[in-house]
């Protein structure tokens, strides 16, 4: 695959050794050349075969300075549930009705919550949101009772993540390069640590086998979380 010239050019200022965090967030902040507010990622590479269930890993972190994005959150719910995740601050509440509007294609929602008897509704539409990370489900916390306290999180900087089954890399958004280096610093080791703490008991070996950040068009700098892992 072909980079362009401001890609080859921020590649070689990354050493070719694993950084320190907060010197990699200083590294990929001085790198970033797009003229967008860049997405900051960090992705770990496990050594976990998600393939089996007992070695799946997947949780939530709530970012303490959340991702930089304000998230559209659709929750499914009636009664006094539905009243709840307005004072929330939901942006849409809706029952049942919200299947059929789904599946007439309508997605303009980042995040979807519903309570425990909405689900049977809601099965209907796994193809449509499954593919997207957009099913509830009661591990991400997204299938529940309190709804208030799920669009707060969501609202707050809540992110989700799931090992991928065929390359067992976890990934997760952590800000935007126009956050100052210690927002960077503190969202990343939030993630990373709440990813530690998933590590099943059935795993083998070393839990964390690669780790690296980089911003949405920049190259990646590898990560040294050894002083974590050892925390």
């Amino acid at each position: 695959m072909a980079h362009s010239k401001k890609y080859v050019e921020a590649k070689a200022k990354v050493e070719p050794r694993r950084y320190e965090l907060r010197e990699a967030v200083e590294k990929v902040r001085e790198i970033h050349y797009a003229k967008f507010d860049e997405t900051v990622e960090v992705a770990l590479r496990l050594g976990v075969d998600p393939r089996h269930a007992d070695q799946m890993v997947r949780g939530t972190v709530v970012l303490p300075f959340g991702t930089g994005k304000t998230k559209r959150v659709l929750v499914v719910a009636v009664g006094e549930a539905a009243k709840e995740a307005e004072e929330a601050g939901a942006d849409i509440v809706m029952g049942e009705e919200a299947v059929a509007k789904i599946q007439s294609g309508w997605l303009e929602f980042d995040a979807v919550v519903a309570t425990p008897d909405m689900m049977r509704h809601l099965s209907k539409l796994g193809k449509i949101l499954g593919p997207r990370g957009l099913m509830p489900n009661p591990k991400s916390g997204t299938v529940t009772t309190e709804v208030g306290k799920a669009v707060r999180e969501i609202k707050a900087g809540k992110v989700e993540f799931k090992v991928d089954t065929k390359t067992a890399i976890v990934h997760a958004p952590v800000g935007k390069v126009s956050f100052t280096t210690d927002q960077l610093e503190e969202n990343a080791r939030s993630f990373i640590n709440a990813v530690l703490r998933a590590k099943p008991a059935s795993a083998k070996g070393k839990y964390v086998r690669s780790a690296s950040i980089c911003s949405t068009m920049g190259p990646g700098v590898a990560l040294d979380i050894s002083a974590l892992e050892a925390k």
